[in-house]
């Protein structure tokens, strides 16, 4: 079961899984000389704002994945770049805060609009260009035809070929079907009753907020740094502050944060120290005057693999198999499109040969999840344990004078804010014996200040 010359391939989701999965299909397939005929199918406008055009995404593209993307010739614009992220200050609930530079100089961050952004005044300049936009445009560049339609039914033909039904008119035939569709749509339970033995991965709901402060005031606060906060409030994990243009992105992750845990956030001294101090706040996390809430929304987040995202000539990708943990989902895209792709055009399109090629590549992410949860557990005691927080800050400003090569807990710390190495890579960084003296002996020394 192949991919041949002249094949028609389905690309369900037009979000970075399905761009990148279309785009590499097409770049691969043209070096070893096969003509593939894809269809992307999306019904949102990705440069519209507001919630027509949004993917319920922070908006972050690690360095890592930045690079990784120029090196396959994708190099994302001045106009897709928000920002360029260059440190993070850290926040803990009554301690000073820390700030943490970029690793090495090369390294930075993106922050990006997945959308084309969130409800804008009136008065406001638009001169960006949405990530998810840009995406889908390379790949139509390549050759994909995009259908700007709402999938409405996928079923499998009498020869095993899966079929894909919008409103516009009867259903169309394809050799391959990709679903790109993510957990934040409804498009999942379409591919629950192809027969594959799909189960769609397990979530939780996170939030996110973008708040219009203006160009000039968000240098101000924020400037080229995003600000983390480990704070001590229950189901919250973790939170971030992300400087865009006009607007800043608030991102709150954890177990199931609603608006209760929302409003603790924006209550904490920690928190309001970032916007100016003439806001006037009332309950919850509107303003009574001058800039305010633009967008809120409480996207599903995925915390583990879907089962089987595979079958005869189906496949799923992105954060409809699986997502890295609590971060990097687009990083995770990335991964999951070209090895579903490299499987179709190099061994085959049947659920033996997902499963044998494939299936590792989700288990590999999967795995090293299960290490992200450990590293979370360890925050989630560092946050409560007043003590442990105090010493994990000492060592972060003690590395201050360091070379960046010997800034050990700021690196731990920047990859697990950034995503920019895997939790496997960032837990063995830990277990290194000069690691854990430093942290031992910061720890003490804060004991005993506290105690003299």
């Amino acid at each position: 079961m192949k991919l041949t010359d002249q094949s028609r391939v389905a690309v369900v989701g037009g979000g970075p899984a399905g761009s990148l999965a279309a785009y590499f299909l097409l770049e691969l397939a043209a070096r070893i000389g096969v003509h593939l005929n894809v269809d992307i199918y999306e019904p949102r406008d990705f440069a519209r704002f507001g919630p027509a055009g949004c993917n319920m995404c922070a908006g972050v593209v690690s360095e890592t994945l930045v690079q990784t993307l120029a090196a396959e010739g994708i190099n994302l614009p001045p106009l897709v770049v928000q920002r360029g992220i260059e440190a993070y200050v850290l926040h803990t609930s009554g301690l000073p805060v820390v700030s943490i530079p970029t690793p090495a100089d090369e390294l930075r961050i993106a922050t990006v609009y997945r959308g084309g952004g969130p409800r804008a005044p009136e008065t406001d300049e638009h001169t960006w260009i949405s990530f998810d936009g840009f995406l889908l445009e390379m790949a139509r560049r390549k050759g994909a035809r995009l259908l700007p339609q709402r999938v409405t039914e996928l079923s499998m033909a009498e020869d095993g070929r899966p079929q894909v039904s919008t409103r516009q008119g009867a259903p169309d035939t394809y050799d391959l079907l990709i679903g790109a569709v993510g957990v934040n749509t409804g498009g999942l339970k379409l591919f629950e009753g192809l027969g594959i033995d799909f189960q769609p991965p397990p979530v939780t709901r996170g939030v996110v907020v973008e708040i219009h402060l203006g160009a000039e005031t968000v240098q101000r606060f924020l400037g080229n740094s995003m600000h983390i906060f480990l704070l001590d409030i229950p189901r919250l994990k973790f939170a971030a502050i992300i400087p865009k243009v006009e607007y800043v992105t608030v991102c709150l992750l954890g177990d199931d944060v609603d608006q209760e845990v929302t409003e603790r956030f924006f209550a904490a001294p920690e928190t309001r120290c970032c916007f100016p101090p003439d806001l006037a706040w009332r309950k919850g996390i509107k303003c009574q005057q001058g800039p305010g809430v633009a967008c809120q929304c409480g996207p599903r987040l995925n915390l583990g693999p879907a089962v089987h995202p595979y079958g005869d000539r189906v496949v799923l990708v992105g954060d409809a198999a699986i997502s890295r943990l609590y971060k990097d989902g687009i990083g995770a895209a990335y991964t999951t499109a070209k090895a579903s792709v490299v499987t179709a055009l190099f061994f085959g399109i049947s659920a033996n040969d997902f499963q044998r090629q494939y299936l590792p590549v989700v288990s590999a992410i999967d795995r090293d999840n299960g290490i992200g949860k450990v590293i979370f557990k360890i925050t989630v005691l560092y946050q409560k344990w007043r003590f442990l927080e105090r010493g994990m800050v000492d060592m972060v400003r003690r590395e201050t004078p360091m070379a960046p090569e010997r800034r050990a807990m700021s690196r731990v710390l920047w990859d697990t804010f950034t995503g920019s190495a895997t939790y496997r890579e960032i837990f063995l960084r830990t277990l290194h014996p000069l690691f854990f003296w430093r942290l031992l002996l910061s720890t003490v020394t804060t004991l005993g200040k506290r105690g003299s």
